[in-house]
């Protein structure tokens, strides 16, 4: 049978993994040297990776309470690496907009592109658990 809580865990944290997946190439099409798309950039990346830091707590203690102790230790460590990277990524960020020219809208340009490979991977890595946890009833 398919456990209703992990399903329910997976798809809370896949909602804002698949709007960070379809809204972050949209800043590949316009200039980071604009300060106001800059900033908007940064307020994109700070929420996405609060949404997912409490989306994968919620998760985790939905699924600890089931007893599924290695898909709890999944969705904590994604909520682990979320709050780790907000602070990480809005440091870099924050560095780069004090800073003006070519060179720092390049640096918040790589910023942009690793953000959305590490949710490219995270989504990956979470799409691959779904078979594993919804299972359709067999028939005999």
């Amino acid at each position: 049978m398919p456990d209703n809580v992990a399903l329910f865990a997976i798809i809370i944290l896949l909602l804002p993994m698949a709007y960070f997946l379809l809204a972050a190439p949209a800043f590949l099409l316009v200039r980071l040297d604009i300060p106001p798309v800059a900033l908007l950039l940064r307020s994109m990346f700070s929420g996405y990776f609060l949404t997912v830091a409490i989306a994968g707590v919620v998760g985790t203690m939905a699924l600890a309470v089931t007893g599924r102790l290695l898909l709890t230790a999944g969705i904590g460590l994604i909520a682990a690496f979320a709050a780790l990277s907000r602070r990480w990524f809005l440091r870099r960020m924050d560095a780069r907009l004090s800073e003006s020219g070519a060179d720092a809208a390049r640096q918040l340009r790589r910023l942009h592109w690793g953000g959305m490979l590490s949710n490219a991977v995270q989504v990956a890595a979470v799409v691959a658990c779904i078979p594993y946890i919804a299972v359709a009833p067999q028939s005999v």
